[in-house]
């Protein structure tokens, strides 16, 4: 898909919901009441930063920055960024001691009302099928695994 395309299906997507650009358009909106009811629930951030996993999440936009300390840890662990880049870590993630059960067992012991995983981050890879991106979870790294079962 081109970015064109992929601009014009956004805008379609858009149109077609219940909400514009206005804050207009966000003050009909009501909060699911058992959001608001809930006193604990958990978000989880895991993706393809979970291979280094040096800081945080934020990572793929760090290890570029010179100077920074997740440059510096990029380069003495994996070498150059020209060399090895994030796109290098996707294939490492392998997500093979994901169990998806113990995880929900755990929440439930924790007394979380609700989990959230991020479906994509900032670095693009989207941990769902998608139709706009090839950077996704179902073509590359833990494609074997279904985070919704």
């Amino acid at each position: 898909m081109t970015i064109a395309k992929a601009k014009e299906t956004i805008q379609q997507v858009i149109a077609a919901g219940p909400f514009d650009r206005t804050w207009e358009s966000l003050k009909g909106y009501t909060t699911p009441a058992w959001y608001e009811d809930a006193k604990f629930g958990i978000f989880i951030h895991w993706g393809v930063y979970s291979v280094p996993a040096f800081h945080n999440e934020w990572y793929p936009r760090n290890m570029y920055i010179q100077g920074s300390p997740d440059f510096k840890h990029h380069v003495e662990t994996y070498g150059p960024q020209a060399t090895s880049g994030y796109k290098d870590f996707i294939p490492l993630f392998t997500a093979e001691h994901f169990d998806p059960q113990h995880w929900a067992n755990l929440f439930k012991r924790a007394g979380a009302q609700f989990v959230m995983p991020v479906a994509e981050h900032h670095d693009g890879f989207a941990m769902y099928d998608c139709s706009f991106s090839e950077w996704k979870a179902t073509n590359m790294g833990p494609s074997a695994i279904s985070l919704v079962n």
